[in-house]
């Protein structure tokens, strides 16, 4: 199967893989992109937009990111704090005085985007409909007991994460997520990603198609375990992906748009650090701050060592045995989607895809691809 677009010789074997997995069907439609300190070296994709194989995946095709759809909602967090508006050690109800409620008064914006506020999942009952309705879904957090003690260990805050973020960017910025990731990282690094979809782009966008293994039921858990909590307290499941009600939605922890080259370009500001086509974004100090670790042991609700700094997780071999150490961050979404920032080398790797595959930090896929970046850069030292 034909890979279209454009990569340097020494990134070929990143694009054969790609033509590898497209053609065994492990892949139904994807892109790469390789953004080496401002030169796309690598912009390619391929495949079909939906499961029939009747639309091709284009240039321009978006696909649902799931939770890679933080890194950009981070970014935001992080423009805010350069700019003087938010500051990482300050409580969240400073900003946002609902928060204090049920003891939450100490809990930190550092906190929040690290997940190890302690608010993982929305207490139950609490179903798509409230998820999709802002105030609702950012009362209900604030009122909210943690569910360990701030601070001590990190738990994924799957869904939730969004929302919090969210609301502190609307509390400083007086602009909801969405507008505020349009309007000061999409237009100005003329990055084609967007949290929600805007009606006018739905055609572009790639059926996404779930792994034919599903997860087992939860009847057999444990109800008190973080896990389940979280696992419970996170409604959105594949079924809502794809439907106008999702796709209008400003859920910034899941439910964003974009393609390879549009993250590269957005997060390769990290990268850079913090200076893009000559758009100053974030100061290296800043950007210093993504590596302050906050977090590093088995996540609560992973359940595998993670190591956590300001926004994005830190490169570790435990979990990521390709990546590089240094100073490298990264963040997955569902199904293996992947973007990741080689301070190091100033490189931005990204990958999307419409096949979901298995995995709880990237699938077999996206392994294999950063095992192939890493290698082609070995190899051209």
């Amino acid at each position: 199967m034909t890979v279209e677009g454009s990569s340097t010789a020494r990134f070929e074997p990143v694009r054969a893989a790609l033509s590898a997995h497209l053609q065994s069907g492990e892949e139904l439609g994807a892109s790469i992109a390789i953004d080496v300190d401002g030169v796309l070296e690598v912009d390619i994709w391929g495949g079909h937009g939906d499961a029939a194989r009747t639309v091709p995946w284009r240039k321009d095709t978006l696909v649902g990111l799931w939770s890679t759809t933080k890194t950009l909602s981070s970014l935001a967090a992080l423009i805010l704090v350069d700019r003087g508006n938010l500051d990482l050690c300050r409580p969240v109800a400073e900003y946002w005085p609902e928060f204090a409620a049920q003891g939450k008064q100490h809990i930190e914006v550092r906190h929040v985007l690290a997940h190890t506020s302690g608010l993982s999942g929305w207490q139950q009952p609490f179903s798509m409909d409230d998820l999709y309705d802002w105030p609702t879904a950012s009362a209900r957090l604030a009122g909210q007991a943690p569910w360990w003690e701030p601070g001590s260990a990190s738990g994924y805050h799957m869904q939730t994460q969004g929302q919090l973020v969210g609301e502190l960017v609307r509390r400083v910025s007086g602009r909801t997520l969405t507008d505020f990731v349009d309007t000061e990282i999409a237009k100005p690094l003329e990055a084609d990603v967007q949290i929600g979809a805007r009606e006018a782009d739905w055609p572009r966008i790639a059926e996404l198609v779930p792994p034919s293994q599903l997860p087992q039921g939860l009847a057999d858990l444990d109800p008190e375990r973080i896990f389940t909590k979280t696992l419970l307290g996170s409604p959105a499941r594949d079924e809502h992906v794809d439907t106008p009600q999702w796709r209008r939605a400003e859920l910034g922890a899941v439910n964003g748009y974009g393609n390879a080259r549009g993250l590269a370009r957005a997060l390769s500001v990290i990268s850079r650090r913090g200076k893009v086509n000559g758009l100053r974004l974030l100061s290296s100090d800043t950007v210093d701050k993504i590596f302050d670790v906050q977090a590093d042991g088995v996540d609560l609700f992973l359940g595998i060592p993670v190591r956590w700094g300001m926004g994005y997780a830190l490169a570790d071999p435990r979990t990521m045995p390709h990546m590089p150490t240094g100073t490298v961050c990264f963040w997955v979404g569902r199904g293996g989607s992947i973007v990741m920032m080689d301070l190091d080398r100033r490189i931005t790797f990204a990958y999307t895809m419409n096949r979901l595959g298995d995995g709880i930090l990237g699938s077999e896929r996206t392994h294999s691809y950063i095992k192939h970046v890493y290698e082609a850069l070995g190899s051209s030292n």
